[in-house]
């Protein structure tokens, strides 16, 4: 709490009043008059401060001192964050780029169900990713859907865009089209199974771990169905 001193101002108006008498009922022409006045004007003085004393007041927050040391120490200085791996740091962009290149074709393309099939691309794309993201050892398992099925289904959706957007049915669009559409069932398999893949030395440990499990269970004569 900061102590503040507030001086009485009635000292000062005792001071006035005295000199204001003096000067309306009492001749100040000699020396000896403005002497008596001062003597007089002091002694009320005192008496207005023994009456009126100074007062203080607390202020809540810190003292100005204790407010000045505070600002004279240094900021601290924010730690760094770890770097990210830059291989890891490459694959986000990548994953931004596809997501944001296949959110831009499921608005402009109108069919509902290609539109329902670039949902489920994107949702896949997005969790291998993020997967392999926070499983940096598994970065050499999607290899290929990096290099050849993410791009390679991105460049599929632009033709069919593009042709849809033409304006003009034919033998070669409409062909075309169609090859795409069927295409577009089994690329979701390719992504749902490389995105099971990433899960298989995860399963063969569970694996591991139940068959370590029923055996010991089995040991106390404690089997499935009695469970």
């Amino acid at each position: 709490m900061a102590k503040v001193k507030k001086r009485s101002v009635m000292p000062v108006y005792a001071v006035a009043a005295v000199w204001l008498y003096f000067a309306l009922f009492s001749n100040l022409y000699a020396l000896s008059h403005y002497i008596t006045a001062a003597l007089v004007s002091i002694a009320a003085a005192v008496i207005a401060r023994g009456i009126w004393p100074n007062k203080e007041f607390e202020l809540p927050g810190p003292p100005k001192e204790a407010k000045e040391e505070k600002e004279k120490e240094p900021e601290k200085a924010e730690e760094p964050q770890p770097a990210m791996d830059p291989k890891i740091e490459a694959l986000m962009k990548e994953r931004d780029r596809a997501l944001s290149e296949m959110r831009r074709l499921n608005d402009t393309i109108e069919d509902p169900d290609i539109s329902a099939q670039i949902d489920k691309l994107e949702n896949l794309t997005s969790r291998i990713i993020d997967h392999v993201a926070a499983h940096p050892e598994k970065l050499s398992q999607i290899r290929k859907f990096l290099n050849y099925y993410l791009p390679t289904t991105i460049k599929l959706l632009n033709a069919y865009d593009r042709m849809g957007s033409a304006g003009v049915s034919g033998e070669h669009i409409g062909g075309t089209m169609k090859k795409i559409e069927d295409m577009l069932s089994t690329i979701i398999l390719a992504f749902e199974k490389q995105l099971d893949s990433l899960f298989e030395g995860e399963a063969l440990d569970i694996s591991a771990d139940i068959t370590v499990m029923e055996n010991l269970l089995a040991q106390e004569g404690i089997t499935g169905n009695q469970l």
